[in-house]
């Protein structure tokens, strides 16, 4: 948990990140730690903190490169930073930004650093697909020694039959269920009855907010323009439809089941991108010159069994992070959640408002409380925005510290959900 520890708070002093794009697109030949240069760099820029400065890089990563998989210690290296710049790299699926944040300012208000750069990045574009283990038990042993052609003779019949060498489909999908993120939440939807007409509203709600974001220049503050492929020079998000309508939704077919409701349109989309965050203790950040944002009242990580309600988590952990910052939900002036799903926020939103739930699942004698509309995920999310797995949480925390210094509210509250069950929530304040 956050605040002051030993005398110290850790503040965020300013966010960075590139446009979020789709999958496949303008960032193809970037993989997730040239995303994590590009943002880092613009965030350094932005606040004109010379590079010895950084004691320290904590990264949040979901689809790591497998010769590189330290990739906040990559970072590191390639901006040049002071070679005594330590790093490390996180992962908790699509809580890993914000992990990578947290366990900064946790290290903070330790005492280990006055300052450190955390974040997260994700390219799917350049996932790596994997080879069958078949092929890998056959031939690693070969590749590791000084093999003659008979070893490679040998060998060969290991492989038989040779259908299943073909490299198969990479799945966001439950090591322990089998199941794809979608169809849980095609069951999520379906157990707490969200109709397909309430996802598709939730959807457009996002595109509209989000586009209204960029329009009014809010998001002037985050995000930086990156350079793609063929040169092509990106400036905001791109998969914002600022012309969708409920119309047009509608037409979209089920994504993950013949009779679901579930579609590309009420779903997040693979993207690729990254974020970072600058934390300091306030005293060394008031020491520089910086005025800090906000800073953590709270955090708060859980599990569920991922057979049950995979993506329920923030129903958990945002209730036990507003204990922890001793707050109720009404006290919150901002809600800013993850949007795998407009089904899986809508069910998150009807169990933080059940009595029931509240006494079965919480033990507590009365709901959370319903979340005001007006108050939630006010700039659009992850529906519209695009979620690169790793980037989200630092994502979020940047918009929410912004948007507490731009419009002088108080708290925000923020939720993630995350593959494996995980549930992942944290309570800001703004610093005056």
């Amino acid at each position: 948990m956050g605040n002051v520890k030993n005398g110290r708070r850790a503040v965020i002093v300013a966010g960075a990140r590139t446009p979020f794009v789709k999958a496949f697109s303008e960032y193809i030949e970037l993989d997730a730690i040239a995303l994590g240069v590009l943002a880092t760099k613009a965030l350094l820029k932005k606040v004109d903190l010379p590079y010895r400065e950084v004691e320290g890089i904590v990264w949040g990563g979901v689809i790591l490169p497998s010769g590189a998989p330290n990739v906040g210690r990559e970072i590191a290296l390639d901006l040049r930073l002071d070679p005594g710049c330590e790093a490390y790299t996180v992962t908790r699926a699509c809580a890993s930004g914000l992990q990578a944040v947290t366990s900064g300012a946790a290290a903070i208000e330790r005492g280990e650093a006055d300052i450190l750069i955390c974040g997260g990045a994700d390219s799917t574009s350049n996932a790596e697909v994997k080879l069958p283990q078949k092929l890998v038990h056959a031939f690693a042993p070969l590749a590791l020694g000084k093999p003659t052609p008979a070893d490679y003779l040998s060998a060969a019949p290991k492989l038989l039959p040779l259908t299943e060498l073909i490299p198969r489909q990479p799945k966001v999908a439950e090591r322990s269920t089998g199941e794809v993120m979608g169809e849980s939440a095609e069951r999520m939807a379906r157990r707490n009855e969200i109709s397909r007409e309430a996802q598709d509203a939730f959807a457009l709600r996002s595109h509209q907010r989000a586009a209204a974001a960029i329009a009014s220049g809010r998001f002037e503050d985050e995000v930086f323009p990156v350079q793609g492929a063929g040169g092509k020079w990106v400036h905001t998000d791109t998969l914002v439809r600022a012309d969708s309508t409920l119309e047009k939704l509608a037409k979209l077919r089920p994504a993950f089941a013949r009779e679901g409701t579930l579609t590309a349109g009420n779903s997040s989309a693979l993207t690729d991108g990254g974020a970072a965050v600058l934390l300091m203790s306030e005293e060394k950040a008031r020491a520089l010159g910086y005025k800090p944002l906000a800073a953590f009242s709270s955090w708060a990580y859980t599990g569920v069994d991922p057979s049950d309600q995979l993506l329920m988590g923030p129903a958990l952990a945002m209730p036990k992070a507003l204990a922890r910052a001793g707050l109720r939900l009404a006290d919150i002036d901002l809600v800013d959640m993850h949007e795998a799903f407009a089904a899986q926020v809508l069910s998150v939103l009807k169990m933080l408002a059940s009595p029931a739930f509240a006494r079965s699942r919480l033990g507590l004698d009365e709901a959370v409380g319903e979340v005001d509309p007006e108050r939630l995920n006010v700039h659009g999310g992850s529906i519209a925005l695009g979620h690169p797995f790793g980037a989200t949480g630092a994502r979020m925390v940047t918009t929410m510290a912004n948007e507490l210094a731009r419009t002088q509210k108080k708290t925000a509250l923020l939720g993630i959900c995350a593959a494996g069950g995980l549930g992942a929530a944290a309570v800001l304040e703004r610093v005056d």
